[in-house]
């Protein structure tokens, strides 16, 4: 507890610029008792009654840095000037972030998750099926150059810079190669800062960054059932593997069950054990909030670790949403966390 204060009590002082695919979360609140059949196709029309925006992919990260007390806060990336555009702006200058940097061109259209849901259902079985907006041609180069501008425009002005690569379509994101060039070498170069990459793609891309995969990511699984997990034994190769490739640390989430670090020396840090109902939405972008404001606060990895998972225990149990966290909700899972794990605070593995 003595150790988390001393990390919390820096967070109000951490500059961290999160880099990568910004999306608009709308969630459209659907009365399903107004229902109607269009008079035009006979197809129904549902009704929307409200709507809530909010930050999404990269987005959630900042929604949680701030959620956490971080100090300043900088978005880095390339959206569309467009409707959707002004209200995700206007979403992240609510949260105390920084938007001169987050680019607008005509060229593209700003990536959104539509979401309806039956506002009579909380559960996750009222989600409708989402509508995903984003551009699907290669970003052009002259606009990742000027992300790149911006980027080193607030370098020496940061802590910690986090990687949000959401966009699966090859090149069609921000995260291009010529950006992931760019980090590599600003890795490089910024040596003191915290460099955090997250992928749902392209994690074996990076270089000189730290990597947070999950353990399918890590073990080059695609389409895994619900029920797989990889054992602890194959996801330490492969982490090795990562962590060669790549030349910095690497971070592996487990699902539910635990972390695991390769640096200084291959740990496993379990989570947060919890009953009910769960929405993993935002879990990782959670996570990853609340281990680089440690890290960055003085955290080893480990450290830093923990710090996540219990920043992602609190956000899972927010449904049908895209949760967040805040420092008095870590120390109050944290107690929950030691009386769950009473043999240690970290578990070395593979000694």
């Amino acid at each position: 507890t003595q150790r988390l204060e001393q990390l919390v009590e820096r967070f109000a002082t951490r500059r961290i610029a999160v880099i990568g695919d910004f999306f608009l979360d709308k969630y459209l609140d659907v009365d399903p008792s107004l229902a109607e059949p269009s008079l035009e196709t006979g197809k129904i029309a549902h009704q929307v009654t409200g709507f809530r925006v909010g930050p999404g992919a990269a987005g959630t990260v900042v929604n949680n840095l701030a959620a956490l007390d971080a100090g300043t806060l900088y978005a880095v990336g390339a959206i569309g000037d467009d409707g959707e555009g002004f209200e995700l702006r206007r979403a992240l200058e609510q949260i105390r972030c920084d938007t001169d940097r987050l680019l607008r061109f005509d060229s593209l259209m700003t990536p959104t998750y539509l979401k309806p849901r039956d506002q009579t259902d909380p559960s996750l079985v009222g989600e409708h099926s989402r509508y995903d907006t984003l551009t699907r041609r290669p970003t052009p180069a002259e606009i990742v150059e000027e992300i790149v501008g911006a980027l080193d425009s607030v370098l020496p002005e940061v802590d910690a810079v986090i990687i949000a690569d959401q966009v699966v379509q090859d090149e069609c994101g921000v995260v291009t190669p010529l950006l992931r060039d760019v980090l590599s070498d600003r890795a490089g170069q910024f040596s003191d800062l915290v460099f955090w990459a997250d992928s749902r793609s392209n994690i074996r891309m990076f270089r000189n960054v730290i990597t947070k995969p999950n353990q399918f990511e890590a073990a080059g699984r695609s389409n895994p059932h619900p029920d797989d997990t990889v054992p602890l034994c194959e996801l330490k190769a492969a982490a090795g593997v990562l962590r060669g490739i790549n030349g910095a640390p690497v971070c592996v989430t487990r699902g539910c069950d635990s972390v695991l670090v390769t640096d200084p020396q291959y740990t496993v840090i379990p989570s947060v054990k919890l009953a009910g109902p769960l929405d993993s939405t935002g879990a990782g972008d959670s996570f990853t909030a609340g281990a680089v404001l440690a890290m960055s606060s003085g955290a080893t990895l480990a450290e830093a670790a923990l710090v996540g998972c219990l920043t992602a225990s609190i956000t899972v149990q927010q449904l049908a949403t895209t949760g967040t966290a805040t420092p008095d909700g870590l120390f109050e899972r944290l107690k929950l966390w030691r009386n769950q794990h009473p043999d240690g605070v970290l578990v070395e593995a593979f000694r």
